[in-house]
């Protein structure tokens, strides 16, 4: 089937402009063929066309596949996976570089988001369908893109695994379980730090499923990823501005109003900005036992992440540090390391006579860990 007549068809079924069909698409396709095509071309063209018209095209079967976190397209013939055998290239292959940019621009205008020359770049949450879990895309467009259109499309799963499930994977072992039940029932609020993929959030959910079922947890997040098995969880989820740049609603608005729905734990799916400030005052103002994830490649990096984000919310460092130290009591450290993610040292943070945070180790896999007595004496260490 030659390609200026895929083309033809294609700008046909863009222009009708009613919802796009294997109707639709079969109707273009004989009135461009002027009848004279056979049924196997014309299943051939519906299936190529659909794809385009339809979820995410040919990089669909990917997305579905309950093993993949990410998919990459680098190049018409160059589209990676990541999943459990780590990054991969795949099979799929796009036609041209005008079949990428497509794609691209349709799924940025179907999550509300402007991609073309003028605004060549684009980082949004695409809307769910199908049973799919929500994916959250970044494009990038020639000529910041040299070498072709980029497309990274990450798979968010909701983390619904519970500590025994934990036990089960190797992320930790019984005794190590142990003592994160310890943690929630000694209230210490605490962050879960690691680099990407490292399972951070999956720790945080399987812990939030230990909380007192007659505790209310209010958790605000950029996307829905938490969901433990726990009877008072509500969510509130961030949404970006449409395409106008009108209507959006930032993780720090909803820590405000979370706050006024009367949370006896507040957690936020991962801090990344100016959040930090409410999120910080309202740990030290009677919200015990709160959390949240951080990006963070080792605890020692902590006290400078926190630092960079309390300065977007216009904190500054000596006072960050006073609130840093009193809000926030234990650091959960999670590393990855091939398909399999473990938790590698709970630390605490301390304030020095100079009113800044250092980090030191309590506990790693293989010692014994701390008696309740020692977690609960962290309460009002620094205070």
């Amino acid at each position: 089937m030659k390609a200026e007549f895929v083309e033809r068809v294609r700008s046909r079924v863009a222009s009708v402009g009613n919802e796009i069909t294997f109707a639709t698409v079969a109707d273009a396709i004989r009135d461009e063929a002027s009848g004279v095509v056979g049924d196997r071309d014309v299943l051939a063209a519906i299936r190529l066309l659909h794809q385009e018209f339809e979820g995410a095209g040919p990089l669909e079967p990917l997305l579905r596949d309950p093993g993949t976190t990410d998919v990459l397209v680098t190049a018409p013939d160059e589209v990676w996976v990541e999943g459990p055998r780590g990054l991969r290239k795949s099979e799929v292959r796009f036609p041209d570089e005008h079949s990428v940019r497509r794609l691209a621009q349709r799924l940025a205008s179907a999550a509300g988001r402007r991609l073309d020359d003028a605004q060549p770049y684009v980082d949004a949450w695409l809307p769910g369908s199908g049973g799919l879990s929500r994916v959250r895309l970044h494009a990038v467009l020639p000529p910041i893109a040299p070498n072709g259109t980029c497309l990274s499309l990450r798979v968010l799963r909701p983390a619904v695994h519970d500590m025994a499930a934990l036990c089960r994977f190797g992320t930790v072992d019984e005794e190590g379980a142990s003592l994160l039940q310890a943690i929630i029932d000694a209230r210490l609020a605490f962050v879960v730090v690691g680099g990407t993929g490292s399972g951070k959030t999956t720790l945080l959910g399987a812990m939030l499923g230990c909380v007192p079922g007659h505790e209310r947890i209010v958790c605000v997040e950029d996307a829905g990823e938490l969901a433990p098995n726990h009877p008072q969880f509500v969510r509130l989820i961030a949404r970006p501005p449409n395409i106008e740049g009108a209507g959006g609603v930032t993780v720090r608005d909803l820590v405000r109003q979370a706050l006024r729905m009367r949370p006896d734990r507040l957690v936020v799916g991962e801090v990344r900005g100016a959040e930090v400030v409410e999120l910080l005052t309202s740990l030290n103002t009677g919200h015990d036992g709160s959390a949240g994830t951080l990006h963070a490649n080792s605890p020692a990096e902590v006290p400078a992440r926190f630092e960079a984000l309390a300065a977007l919310g216009g904190l500054a460092r000596s006072a960050l540090h006073s609130q840093l130290s009193a809000a926030i009591q234990l650091v959960l450290h999670m590393r990855r390391h091939h398909d399999s993610r473990r938790l590698t040292e709970i630390s605490t943070l301390h304030r020095t006579p100079a009113n800044f945070v250092t980090v030191k180790t309590l506990w790693r896999p293989g010692e014994p860990p701390p008696t309740l007595k020692t977690l609960r004496a962290l309460h009002g260490a620094n205070r």
